[in-house]
């Protein structure tokens, strides 16, 4: 498990990272090539909430801090490009997120814009917009209200839901053309 350490003031556009060996960085159950491999669950979710903490929102850098001696020529390439690309496929997933919502609530704001219409034509073919009854108002405003409440999700999606995923869409975007730079103890 990755042990978390605090930026300090100087280094508060770093992000830093204690590990043991490379290999706690990356799922083990990954069969994919060393530059393709997921993060572990653990060191992505530690990455992106230091990311998110830090005061300029911009992290310039991920130290990681290795018990292990080197075991390659070139490992902290390999570590930072393997890093970068697992962060630029969750930007590219986000971004396919956030455009399979928006398409799906441009098809239901036409779905319930559409109920809305039949409703609302329904209400002035029956008399119910002109009828003055008790009975008439009622029947009349259920129309609306049903009427407003099918407009109720579409407008919640593109009033709210499409920011929370736009915004780790940049921070994963952001993540992946992170500098990588390995110490060694």
């Amino acid at each position: 498990m990755p042990r978390v350490t605090k930026p300090t003031e100087e280094a508060s556009r770093h992000i830093e990272l204690r590990l043991r060996e490379i290999a706690q960085l990356f799922e083990t159950l990954d069969p994919s090539p060393f530059r393709e491999k997921d993060l572990s669950g653990s060191a992505e979710e530690y990455i992106v909430e230091s990311a998110r903490e830090l005061p300029s929102k911009r992290p310039r850098e991920l130290i990681i801090y290795l018990d292990q001696p080197r075991s390659q020529p070139d490992e902290e390439g390999a570590v930072g490009d393997a890093i970068r690309t697992h962060f630029a496929r969750r930007s590219l997933l986000m971004r396919r997120n956030l455009q399979q919502l928006l398409r799906r609530g441009v098809v239901s704001l036409g779905i319930a814009v559409a109920f809305l219409g039949v409703l609302l034509a329904t209400a002035q073919l029956t008399g119910l917009v002109r009828a003055e009854t008790g009975l008439a108002t009622v029947a009349r405003e259920s129309l609306l209200i049903i009427g407003w409440v099918a407009m109720w999700r579409p407008l919640e999606i593109f009033l709210y839901d499409w920011w929370p995923i736009a915004a780790m869409q940049r921070l994963y975007d952001r993540l992946s053309r992170i500098k990588v730079r390995m110490i060694r103890l």
